[in-house]
């Protein structure tokens, strides 16, 4: 079978993880107890408390549909194509270094900002990770957007994206929106890729 009908293992299973924990949080009477404890917390709150294994589980929660139908859509469409490239080990490597990095350049922002306190929920760090590789390894690939529905070169889309969130954090536009968060996903992902790049590991 074709490739791109196919959704490789972490994908996959990312994809899984993530759905049936937002299920349980919607759905289940411990919902909210599963915030509490594995989203992401910095700083004086009296609804959940830091622990340094919420750098891991803030990435599987989500705060409503939309927030995970599109981060899980963006896994699915660029995901796929990169875990058949790095090989599952490396791709997973890869989105966690990603989510975790995003989440600590979050932190930083928000400290040295005074924003706080802060709770941290979603894969789109990790997410924007995975743009910043699809573009910078196949940068002349054509994506085609949705608003405006217009085609643009992966390596543009990646650029442009990136600039729209780092004003959007820099400005304090666009509601509760980690957008720091999406920036360091991106940077952490594209030193990870040098850093394998430089090492002969993998080669764009």
């Amino acid at each position: 079978m074709n490739r791109y009908f196919q959704t490789p293992p972490v994908v996959k299973n990312l994809i899984i993880i993530n759905v049936l924990v937002y299920m349980a949080t919607a759905l289940l009477p411990v919902g909210n107890e599963i915030i509490r404890f594995c989203a992401l917390w910095f700083g004086a709150s009296p609804f959940g408390e830091f622990h340094s294994y919420q750098f891991v589980t803030y990435m599987f929660l989500h705060a409503s549909v939309e927030h995970i139908f599109f981060n899980m859509f963006a896994l699915w469409m660029f995901g796929r194509t990169l875990e058949y490239e790095l090989g599952s080990k490396r791709f997973l490597i890869y989105y966690m270094v990603c989510g975790v990095g995003a989440a600590l350049i979050q932190l930083a922002t928000a400290y040295l900002t005074g924003e706080m306190p802060i709770q941290l929920v979603g894969a789109s760090g990790a997410v924007m990770g995975l743009l910043l590789a699809f573009g910078v390894m196949h940068p002349n690939a054509v994506i085609m957007l949705l608003i405006p529905p217009i085609p643009m070169k992966a390596k543009w889309f990646v650029v442009i994206y990136g600039v729209i969130e780092l004003f959007l954090g820099w400005t304090g536009f666009g509601g509760n929106v980690a957008h720091f968060a999406h920036v360091g996903g991106m940077l952490w992902g594209l030193l990870l890729l040098q850093w394998w790049k430089r090492n002969g590991t993998i080669r764009f």
